[in-house]
């Protein structure tokens, strides 16, 4: 298996340090588990943690990643309705026209170079009136820059980008309460710290390739160092309403 799936940049529901995301992460499973049925695809398998809940709403349902995953291979041998399939994308290479019900992927199109050709992929494999839901990181809550991801998207940004293809866009995002939002200020304050050292500027003038092995030892760290508080943080500490530009994640629902 590559080394790069254990980057900070998968989130683990064993790593306690890791919590705080994948609490926020979990969330976004759930409200979708509230909309989807019939035939689902997801793209983005990642640790597998919403298998079991998205593919408990479907008749059949295809999880797709770029690496090869035990967790979504033991699932496609343990649940009936369950495949899992090694993927890059874009293309969605195999998958027919006017195919699926919906389409889930959750933090994912941040680390997509054609992010146009992704979105005219999953509008091609959508029936008409399918629907695209899916989440990625608010540019603006963003609190340096991340080399794992080839860009971030705005409010507006993204809706752009969706309604270029789509019918409709429903614009989303996914907040904190006092608990979680007193995490992210700890969280913050604690990259301010770290990144005061960075005088020459260096996050933003280096190639994103030379930044990641740093960024994920210091990331793990950091998560690590916070992770007492991030512990306390329960799903409840998270929720759904209109985008602002103070949302954590951007949640959108787009319709074909």
């Amino acid at each position: 298996m590559s080394k790069k799936i254990q980057t900070a940049e998968r989130v683990s529901q064993s790593d306690v340090s890791d919590n705080f995301v994948f609490q926020r992460s979990y969330l976004a499973y759930v409200e979708a588990a509230k909309l989807v049925s019939g035939n689902i695809l997801e793209i983005g398998t990642g640790s597998g943690y919403g298998i079991e809940l998205i593919s408990s709403k479907a008749d059949k349902f295809l999880t797709i990643d770029k690496f090869e995953s035990a967790v979504g291979a033991e699932a496609s041998s343990r649940i009936e309705n369950v495949e899992f399939r090694q993927m890059n994308v874009p293309p969605l290479t195999g998958l027919p026209d006017n195919h699926f019900d919906f389409v889930v992927s959750f933090q994912v199109i941040e680390h997509i170079k054609k992010d146009d050709q992704f979105v005219k992929e999953i509008h091609r494999v959508l029936k008409p009136g399918g629907k695209f839901i899916h989440t990625t990181p608010n540019k603006k809550m963003s609190l340096t820059r991340n080399p794992w991801h080839i860009r971030e998207y705005t409010v507006d940004e993204l809706y752009t980008l969706l309604k270029f293809d789509f019918s409709s866009v429903e614009k989303k995002g996914v907040f904190g309460n006092e608990v979680a939002m007193k995490y992210y200020e700890e969280n913050k304050a604690s990259v301010r710290k770290i990144m005061k050292y960075d005088i020459l500027n260096l996050q933003y003038n280096l190639p994103r390739w030379m930044l990641q092995v740093p960024y994920d030892i210091l990331n793990r760290r950091n998560r690590n160092k916070l992770s007492d508080a991030g512990t306390h943080i329960k799903l409840e500490d998270y929720f759904i309403a209109d985008a602002k530009d103070d949302c954590i994640d951007l949640f959108y629902i787009a319709e074909k």
